[in-house]
């Protein structure tokens, strides 16, 4: 398993997860991103600069992504492309995405876009991350790094 994070919108306190639990589990682990971020030194995290521009982190994502590889990301129709390629897909806030709940989430997205897109006022956006939501991704990492070792 080779751990992929779309790292631009990536929490850091998410990233620093990722490595601690890279180095422990000895997964490789790539950073995608359109800008230059500090990875640590270790042979088990490295950072792939790509140029900047629309979704160009995302397709060298998916471009890159084999099976049982793991993409953490909260960019929805990315991971509805990882999963096609049979990869496991993970948000920051601890959702796994899976073929059986992808398309509600898809299509939940879409509909907020179009209310926006049609003059809604939708105001907010998602919550800061809080201590919960840590603990449920860190939760949901360790049994997707423990089933691939089983």
């Amino acid at each position: 398993m080779h751990i992929w994070v779309d790292a631009d919108a990536c929490p850091a306190v998410i990233k620093e997860i990722l490595f601690r639990a890279a180095e422990r589990t000895k997964t490789h682990t790539t950073l995608v991103a359109n800008h230059s971020m500090r990875v640590p030194v270790t042979q088990y995290v490295n950072l792939l600069q790509v140029s900047k521009g629309f979704d160009i982190a995302d397709n060298e994502i998916v471009k890159r992504v084999k099976k049982n590889d793991l993409v953490i990301t909260s960019d929805i129709p990315l991971a509805a492309e990882v999963l096609e390629e049979g990869a496991f897909a993970l948000s920051p806030r601890g959702e796994k995405f899976t073929e059986n709940n992808i398309k509600q989430i898809l299509n939940m997205r879409d509909f907020m876009d179009t209310m926006r897109s049609s003059g809604v006022e939708m105001s907010g956006g998602p919550a800061k991350l809080n201590s919960t939501d840590k603990q449920t991704f860190a939760n949901a990492l360790d049994s997707l790094l423990a089933q691939h070792r089983s």
